[in-house]
């Protein structure tokens, strides 16, 4: 009988054009979800009072997202561990169990003395906010559930060879959250916070559903007759996996509220709490493709030389994204998109601007954060993925209210600590990558990328 490793090391080297089958699919969810942010904005810039509903729907927003924090590393937990009948219907369990837990946290959150604490005593918003964010809030109450489920059929999906599906669920949800937007706000006398938090909620709800309905045929086909004596997954090894995932995640979903507590406390906050969701809009994009590199190196890891090529597609990546947000930053696109498409004021037009020429280094970071998240993943790695957020956190905290209190504006503050936490991350992955003999540059380095006679073309 043949070994694993026997038979990895007679296989082909894994090649640029198979990564690049893997990743369209799911970069183009990504980028398709990032359009929905701005899509969503541009509609509410045309409601009244169009300045305070963005700042709300923003702050209700990263709230919602922050807690739905444990549930966002489920793709890459499933796609790492639906391997059998046995662990799926563990990761089953386990997500119903976090659909619970993260839709009673939001309903504390909207409707209880909660609220307060939080929104007003620790972060500070301007009274102004209170009434709409908490109205978003509520509107939102189901949105980590939705999540949770459709992230944990999306990762089955990855592993059971299906990716062009997750694709399609993106357009269904920005069917529904931009279509919803577009009705509500032409045709219904809602506010705009009402029409943000219903319309995201929409969308998600429409993925989630279409993720199970395409799911549950490929699940009984590949799972419906093995044995389940015997579960090769527990309870306790799938917390142990997930937790360190899960903890990365809420460490980083703290980004949107410390941004926002210091935005707050900049000047003009007002207007930098308007200005920041659209331009935070615009750099999803940019990052967009790289996040969805984890999962295709979690795919793909069983691949000879996996690890040299997908930092090789990693750099690839890192640099176009990068390129693309200085053509928007420095050239009339600049103009078109926030003030033409978006429809921001020309003094928030100004203030996104001016950070976006900022953060050009931003992608290329993401870039080699997510190629290392995905190879230390696919290696059972993820406590160190939770120390090092915490340390992109305390770069991004120390950086953002630096600024703040120095005097600086606050989008640009918060435009320079994304970019510098995100460094500070990357340089910490390094370090773990190296020390589990992890590639941590391309073989042929970046030369090869840009095309030099070092890369040899697949």
């Amino acid at each position: 009988m043949v070994s694993v490793d026997a038979h990895i090391a007679k296989s082909p080297a894994l090649t640029q054009k198979t990564i690049w089958i893997a990743w369209v699919p799911l970069a183009a969810s990504w980028l398709l979800m990032a359009f929905e942010g701005p899509y969503i904005n541009a509609a509410l810039a045309r409601i009244d009072d169009s300045v305070r509903m963005i700042a709300a729907f923003g702050l209700a927003a990263s709230l919602s997202i922050f807690i739905e924090s444990p549930v966002i590393s489920l793709l890459a937990t499933s796609t790492a561990l639906a391997r059998s009948r046995q662990n799926y219907e563990m990761l089953r369990r386990y997500t119903l169990h976090l659909v619970f837990g993260t839709t009673l946290l939001q309903f504390l959150l909207a409707w209880t003395p909660l609220f307060d604490i939080v929104v007003i005593d620790i972060m500070g918003v301007p009274e102004s906010l209170h009434d709409p964010v908490r109205l978003g809030l509520r509107l939102m109450q189901f949105w980590s559930a939705a999540i949770a489920w459709r992230r944990f059929k999306q990762g089955v999906l990855i592993r059971l060879g299906h990716s062009h599906f997750v694709g399609k669920g993106t357009i269904v949800r920005l069917l529904g959250s931009a279509g919803g937007a577009t009705m509500l706000a032409l045709f219904t006398p809602l506010s705009g916070i009402a029409v943000g938090a219903l319309s995201l909620s929409v969308g998600v709800i429409a993925e989630a559903a279409y993720a199970q309905i395409v799911a549950a045929p490929l699940i009984r086909e590949r799972f419906g007759l093995e044995a389940t004596e015997r579960p090769e997954l527990s309870y306790r090894e799938l917390l142990t996996f997930h937790w360190p995932l899960a903890t990365s995640n809420l460490l980083f979903l703290f980004t949107p509220p410390i941004i926002a507590a210091a935005l707050a406390r900049s000047p003009q906050p007002e207007l930098a709490l308007a200005a920041w969701p659209v331009l935070n809009g615009l750099l999803f994009v940019t990052r967009a493709p790289e996040m969805a590199l984890p999962e295709v190196a979690i795919a793909l890891s069983d691949e000879r030389e996996s690890s040299a090529a997908i930092r090789r597609f990693a750099l690839m990546v890192g640099l176009v994204s990068a390129g693309f947000l200085a053509l928007v930053s420095f050239t009339p696109l600049s103009h078109f998109y926030f003030e033409t498409l978006v429809g921001l004021p020309p003094q928030l037009a100004a203030m996104a601007e001016g950070g976006a020429r900022l953060a050009l280094l931003m992608p290329l970071a993401m870039a080699f954060v997510a190629g290392s998240r995905g190879l230390l993943t696919a290696q059972r790695v993820t406590r160190p993925q939770a120390v090092a957020i915490a340390v992109e956190l305390l770069t991004l905290i120390v950086v953002m209210f630096a600024g703040v209190y120095a005097g600086y504006p606050g989008v640009s503050v918060a435009a320079i600590a994304m970019t510098a936490a995100l460094t500070t991350e990357a340089i910490f992955l390094a370090i773990v990558s190296r020390q589990h003999h992890i590639p941590v540059m391309p073989v042929r380095s970046a030369a090869g990328v840009l095309g030099i006679k070092t890369f040899h073309k697949d």
